[in-house]
């Protein structure tokens, strides 16, 4: 059953598999329906699975061919040109321990990779170091404007990625 649609015809579910971090989903789905929205896209099934690590290892290698544990897998799984559909797994017990190092919400952490699910399949890359930035100076603008507060580049200055 979908949490939300609204007059622009997004769609946002969220199944929760994990629960190490509480969050606010209406919150999440307002950010996540605003911001595709905000892209252009009229019409989207955005459907986010919130998982622990155990579960995104099993994604990762199904699908990434990958043994470790991430935060965020997206796909775009869309048919048809006028009908978005984006599938995406967030990882709750890594954004409770990325959270605990950076020293913010691991709420906020949550709705990162949320968000960052989302920008991917809204074409945003990271894999060079100009793309990672303008997505991650992105991100941050979102999740302030959001409630969350700078989160990725607050936190992970001197981070190695996980």
């Amino acid at each position: 059953m979908p949490d939300k649609k609204d007059a622009s015809d997004i769609t946002v579910n969220v199944n929760i598999s994990c629960d190490t971090v509480s969050f606010d989903q209406q919150k999440m789905i307002s950010m996540i329906s605003t911001v595709t929205g905000q892209f252009g896209i009229e019409k989207a099934d955005i459907n986010f699975a919130v998982l622990g690590d155990e579960e995104i290892i099993k994604l990762n290698q199904k699908f990434l061919n990958r043994t470790d544990t991430t935060d965020v897998i997206s796909f775009d799984v869309s048919d048809a040109e006028d009908l978005k559909v984006f599938d995406i797994a967030v990882n709750a017990e890594m954004a409770q321990r990325q959270a605990c190092q950076a020293g913010h919400s691991a709420e906020s952490e949550l709705a990162l990779y949320f968000l960052h699910g989302l920008l991917h399949n809204l074409g945003f890359g990271d894999c060079c170091d100009e793309e990672a930035a303008k997505m991650h100076k992105t991100e941050d603008e979102i999740l302030e404007k959001f409630g969350y507060g700078i989160v990725y580049n607050k936190g992970r200055a001197n981070q190695p990625d996980s």
